[in-house]
């Protein structure tokens, strides 16, 4: 067991100073961990951007915002569906377009436990397609404003990564013959593990390192990403999961992901989220990552196949 660097009990956003003038571009913010995380950023006197696919959520999100925190937040919200690559595109040159500065890009939006392969717009497997494609695209399409901003990009991953095949499956990554809704969405989330790992070797290859990338996860927290996509079963299981005190708070949740986007000298290597038993709850600090999510040799390869995939080839 490491030692919390942040003590007994580990990173709470007491930690967090005034972020005045600080601008945060965020994921998947109309529930849960996404919501949370705005609502601390806000709290603190940060502006946020909210990327969110159903405008009519992200209207009631800014409205319970204003009455939570009062008119005065720097709250913007763009229309963004990870799930199709077109409007990645769109969204990331709105936000061009709003925000002259980028302190922190968080990619915490996902989708879990598709109950049968469905394919986005875009020909992919959408477990793959919305929380490992789409975000390699924001990301590269954002990376430009972040550098010159020296700012981060913080990952949301799960320990979910690490109940899959420990690989990835690059002779179909679609899933078209051994489809399985866990095992896709662990394939799913060590993509995007792995690929913040990688970018951090490209950037210290690269003429400017500015940029930190930090992995993190949120435990095992009360949000509704097993509500809006697991099958009937998975949900009923995690409704009964829900009440039990291996679970904790959506707010908990968003721990991670904030410290990864503010906390000075954290160690990028590391892999962030609650350290108590199964890493589900407890306090926020650094946890173990195993080892094949850091294969050097799949790493590479998946970012060759991700920027083909997408069509995007990063400016490194």
């Amino acid at each position: 067991m490491k030692t919390n660097q942040f003590g007994k009990q580990g990173w709470t956003p007491d930690r967090i100073e005034n972020l005045n003038g600080k601008t945060f571009v965020i994921t998947g913010t109309t529930s849960g961990t996404g919501f949370e995380a705005t609502k601390i950023l806000l709290s603190k006197g940060a502006k946020v951007v909210m990327l969110n696919r159903n405008p009519k959520k992200s209207k009631a999100t800014m409205a319970a915002l204003k009455r939570a925190l009062g008119n005065t937040i720097d709250l913007v919200s763009i229309q963004m569906d990870l799930a199709d690559q077109n409007s990645v595109k769109r969204a990331a040159q709105d936000v061009l377009n709003t925000v002259s500065k980028i302190d922190a890009l968080i990619c915490n939006a996902a989708i879990a436990q598709v109950p049968k392969q469905i394919l986005t717009t875009d020909g992919f497997e959408s477990q793959l397609g919305v929380n490992h494609y789409g975000n390699f695209l924001l990301q590269g399409l954002l990376y430009p404003r972040i550098e010159a901003s020296k700012g981060r990009i913080v990952v949301v991953g799960s320990m979910g990564y690490n109940l899959g095949i420990k690989t990835i499956q690059f002779n179909d990554m679609n899933w078209d013959k051994n489809y399985n809704p866990n095992g896709v969405y662990s394939q799913s989330k060590l993509a995007q593990i792995m690929s913040v790992y990688e970018l951090q070797d490209r950037i210290k290859k690269s003429k400017n390192q500015e940029v930190k990338v930090y992995a993190c996860h949120p435990g095992a927290s009360r949000t509704s990403l097993i509500k809006t996509s697991g099958s009937l079963m998975t949900r009923f299981v995690w409704q009964l999961m829900k009440l039990s005190p291996f679970v904790q708070s959506a707010e908990k949740g968003a721990y991670p992901e904030l410290m990864c986007a503010i906390e000075p000298n954290l160690d990028q290597q590391a892999f962030y989220g609650p350290t108590g038993r199964n890493y589900w709850t407890g306090p926020v600090g650094e946890c173990t990552l195993q080892p094949h999510a850091k294969d050097k040799t799949v790493a590479e390869k998946l970012w060759e196949v991700s920027e083909k995939a997408t069509k995007f080839k990063w400016n490194l």
